[in-house]
């Protein structure tokens, strides 16, 4: 029989579509992590599976409707108890797909808040009375096909509306995905247990194998290696660490083992804090109504009015049956079909539009308020830059047998990091290719570098550590130039061959070549444009200026980017932050609206209500485009929904029946499903968008 829907469930749809559901700390309890069930995930399911019986059923309905048949001219099927098939099924279609709408009309008389789900109940009510009314003789009027259309085509809308929101993966759930759920503790006798992570505690020694997360806050009590943060930081460049370090749970070691003294768990550990941070954020966001449950919220009013009017007149006048005939009509017209669909159409049409552009729409709501954006705040790494180190420079010392030019120099290096996986490392071998010399007897240097022999030499690379600590000095041919690269913040590796530098790599995050155009753009929408990271101010500085910002805050902790986005909107601003790391995910979910870079971590995606699934930051002026012209089409089509009951409920009251002009329950069918196709086809204009990045758009 389907998914069902708890009464106040039901209409959880309408009202507040953007609030958190209730979640479950199950998992990882007391380490920052929480689970997340329902959401509109599970609306869609149990919309869905009312949808298709509904429509099943409401096939023989209408079939075996003498009133439809009339009007399409044809006639009904004929056996033995024909004339209990609308009934029967009707009724069916009223207690099973109708229940959503009569509990969450309920909800909304108890709160006393009328939507679209008290409109549609009290149209499907009043359809239900009068038609069983008829059929023990009381009435003439056979409501059943209307009823079951009504009811299957507005399951059809909020389906479609529930299934577009989609199901947000909860933020909580992906910050407690970055913790282990085992942790190696030492003891004092030197040996190693594996514990449960609950069971960590201040004081405990736990052994972080190379590649292994941090389990818990702590400080490094033996060892050496570099952590990559990004996941917590959001920012690329690992950082070495060593006895007396601070280190952060969720982080992962890179190139060797750590000793651990933990310093704080459960809800003192900086990730719990920044979990903290993205609920509080969420539980701000805004609270605006849909639409269409503002313009049902009016139209409810004005046919509960009209009713009471329709029938106080004709009674008057003398009629009552006309009267009860024309109040039942007007309550029942009073809910076309085509503000059911006026919105869920330009949702799910302007969420398939945008997909196919590499843009997915989580969140109705941040994308009708995307239109009024007039600050954009972009993260730097993974956003408007690739997220990953990149050879962005190299110097060779002339003269030197291994390495003739830059091209050499950058395959001797490849060739002595081939067998290592540091993130550097792998950028250097991605930047030489194939074409490499054979390396021998590798061997890493824990927090200095690796070492290798290649054709005959001995060849180290490594920082400025694996210099020192050899006293082997910089050629003064490559001071200026690795001065240079330093100032920009870049990574410098040396490549040494025995004791002397053969010459140096510049490594650092690499801009997106549509970064410039992105941010270009949006000025020509009129759109300020910030960047906010926490690089340093010289690596800040110079990625700012190459794309051409309008400001740049650099050296930011988490909870700044959350409190930069709100410095903003108290400034009467609204704000759209664009980033992909753990530590953009409360700036993401503060701002009104929130843009996650696709390829960034699931927490950031989690907190936006729109993901840029190509990385690509030109998406942003495509989300605006898009906005703008669905925005649009939905007052558009609720205006035509509007005014189709602007000149049917008079009519329908029986205002012109003076002049011989009375519009009946069926031709009042036939008007609502016209309306329904108007605005399904003024709907399908928004295909005609271009939102792919680089087009120039529509304004259609």
């Amino acid at each position: 029989m389907g998914v069902e829907l708890a009464p106040d469930d039901a209409a959880a749809h309408e009202g507040h579509p953007e609030q958190s559901e209730p979640m479950d700390s199950d998992r990882h309890r007391g380490q920052g992590g929480h689970g997340g069930h329902g959401g509109h995930g599970g609306h869609a399911a149990a919309f869905r599976s009312r949808f298709w019986l509904s429509l099943v059923l409401t096939v023989p309905v209408v079939a075996f409707s003498h009133m439809f048949a009339e009007l399409v001219g044809y006639t009904p099927p004929s056996f033995p108890g024909a004339d209990l098939v609308s009934p029967v099924l009707g009724t069916a279609v009223f207690l099973y797909g109708g229940w959503p709408f009569l509990t969450g009309g309920w909800s909304e008389l108890r709160r006393r808040q009328p939507g679209m789900m008290l409109l549609v109940s009290m149209a499907i009510l009043v359809a239900f009375v009068a038609s069983a009314l008829t059929e023990v003789g009381l009435l003439d009027l056979d409501f059943w096909w209307e009823l079951a259309l009504l009811v299957t085509i507005m399951l059809l809308g909020h389906w479609q509306e529930m299934k577009a929101i989609g199901e947000a993966q909860n933020a909580l759930d992906a910050l407690a995905e970055l913790l282990p759920d085992e942790a190696e503790v030492v003891g004092v006798d030197g040996q190693v247990a594996t514990v449960p992570l609950a069971s960590l505690g201040v004081g405990d020694i736990v052994l972080v194998r190379s590649g292994a997360r941090v389990p818990a806050d702590g400080v490094v009590v033996e060892g050496e290696a570099e952590l990559d943060e990004s996941t917590v930081t959001g920012e690329s460049r690992p950082v070495a660490k060593g006895a007396g370090d601070r280190v952060v749970a969720g982080t992962v070691t890179t190139d060797s083992a750590l000793r651990v003294r933990v310093t704080a768990v459960g809800e003192d550990t900086a990730l719990a804090g920044i979990r903290r941070l993205v609920d509080a954020a969420q539980a701000t966001r805004s609270r605006a109504q849909a639409l269409a449950d503002r313009a049902a919220a009016v139209l409810f009013y004005v046919a509960v009015a009209a009713g009471a009017v329709t029938f106080t007149t004709w009674t008057l006048l003398g009629d009552v049956d006309d009267a009860v005939t024309r109040t039942v009509t007007v309550l029942v017209i009073a809910c076309p079909h085509a503000l059911g669909l006026a919105i869920p159409l330009v949702v799910s049409l302007s969420t398939a539009v945008s997909s196919r552009a590499g843009i997915l729409v989580k969140d109705r709501l941040a994308l009708e308020r995307m239109r009024s954006i007039d600050a954009v705040l972009f993260d730097k790494t993974g956003t408007l830059t690739k997220g990953a180190p990149a050879v962005t420079g190299v110097a060779v010392v002339a003269g030197h047998r291994l390495a003739a030019d830059p091209q050499q120099l950058v395959a001797l290096a490849a060739a002595v990091e081939a067998d290592s996986e540091h993130p550097l490392a792998r950028a250097v071998v991605a930047a030489a290719g194939p074409d490499r010399p054979v390396a021998t007897n590798f061997r890493s240097i824990t927090g200095r570098g690796v070492e290798a022999e290649v054709e005959g030499a001995t060849v180290a690379v490594g920082g400025p550590t694996l210099l020192r600590e050899r006293s082997i000095p910089e050629p003064a041919e490559l001071e200026d130039e690795v001065r240079a690269w330093r100032d920009r913040g870049a990574t410098v590796l040396h490549v040494v061959a025995g004791r002397e530098v053969v010459g140096a790599l510049a490594l650092a995050d690499e801009v997106r070549p549509e970064s410039a155009e992105a941010v270009r753009r949006l000025h020509d929408l009129g759109v300020e444009v910030v960047m906010i990271t926490g690089d340093a101010k010289e690596v800040a500085a110079a990625v700012g200026a190459q794309v051409g910002v309008d400001e740049v805050v650099a050296e930011v902790l988490p909870e700044d980017k959350d409190r930069a986005v709100a410095d903003l909107q108290a400034g009467g601003r609204r704000v759209a932050m664009v980033g992909d790391g753990v530590n953009d995910a409360p700036a993401l979910a503060r701002a009104d609206v929130g843009l996650a870079i696709g390829a960034g971590t699931d927490v950031a995606i989690a907190a936006a209500g729109v993901v840029l699934a190509s990385s690509d930051p030109r998406g942003v002026v495509g989300v605006i485009e898009l906005s703008r012209a669905s925005y649009r089409k939905m007052v558009q089509n609720l205006l035509w929904a509007a005014g189709y009951n602007v000149a049917a409920l008079p009519l329908a009251a029986g205002i012109l029946a003076w002049a011989g002009i009375v519009l009946s329950p069926a031709v009042g069918a036939i008007l609502m499903s016209a309306s329904t196709l108007v605005v399904a086809a003024n709907a399908q204009l928004l295909r005609r968008l271009d939102l792919k990045p680089g087009a120039p758009g529509s304004g259609s």
